[in-house]
């Protein structure tokens, strides 16, 4: 499911490495994805079924914001993203 998130990504047009080449939004978004599924204790198929949940508590107002606005919000964009990846599939 990582690989066809990622794809996903990259077919949106985000950044797979930065002008420098280090890795850049595409990665930055998949490893977020991997440390909530480790928070959480789920594998990305348990996030899966439960991203609504999961992203209500990462956003604005939920129990987990400031987790999720750390590093310029990338883990609730993160989120956000995979759950509109979940949507197309």
């Amino acid at each position: 499911m990582r690989q066809n998130f990622m794809d996903y990504l990259f077919e949106q047009g985000y950044s797979v490495t930065t002008p420098a080449g280090n890795p850049s939004t595409v990665y930055q978004y998949a490893n977020r994805i991997e440390n909530v599924c480790e928070w959480e204790n789920m594998t990305w198929a348990g996030l899966a079924k439960n991203i609504n949940a999961i992203v209500a508590q990462y956003d604005i107002g939920g129990t987990k914001e400031e987790i999720g606005l750390k590093s310029n919000s990338t883990v609730i964009n993160a989120l956000k993203r995979f759950s509109e990846f979940l949507k197309v599939q």
